[in-house]
């Protein structure tokens, strides 16, 4: 059975409708932080099984203290790291078995495969910044192999 894992990041108080529309029909979903509002997280449970981090933009806020800074979660057979900023990775996902890193931060759009780790960042869903794409992601995930897909919104 293949499993669709919704990823979004940096939202900054803003879901647009059409990530609501893209992550509808998946399985789980992961927010890689700098979320900025708590009716996202509300929004985004009503779709599927929610994963998420507190962002940096996150921490002042006290609705986030119940959010984690990161998550190791599995998904199908997948082990996946969760965390918001890829800099401070403080494991060796290799080492642990973890077979996919899902970070944010950067709002740079990124799939990359490193010493047997995917890193994925779906980039930012939320206000443009620069001239940054506006992204999300997926994994999928089918009998134990992963892949990554991104998508500008």
């Amino acid at each position: 059975m293949s499993l669709r894992v919704g990823l979004i990041s940096d939202t900054h108080g803003l879901l647009r409708p059409q990530a609501l529309a893209y992550l509808q029909g998946c399985d789980a979903i992961i927010h890689g932080g700098d979320i900025g509002d708590p009716a996202i997280l509300d929004a985004l449970t009503r779709i599927a099984p929610l994963h998420a981090v507190r962002g940096n933009n996150d921490e002042d806020d006290a609705w986030a203290s119940g959010v984690p800074e990161t998550q190791q979660l599995e998904i199908g057979g997948v082990s996946i790291y969760v965390l918001h900023a890829l800099a401070q990775l403080a494991i060796d996902p290799a080492a642990l078995g973890i077979r996919v890193v899902v970070s944010g931060h950067s709002h740079k759009p990124l799939i990359d495969q490193r010493g047997g780790v995917l890193y994925v960042n779906p980039g930012s869903a939320g206000p443009r910044r620069f001239s940054l794409p506006i992204s999300i992601g997926e994994l999928l995930i089918d009998q134990g192999d992963v892949s990554a897909k991104l998508t500008q919104l």
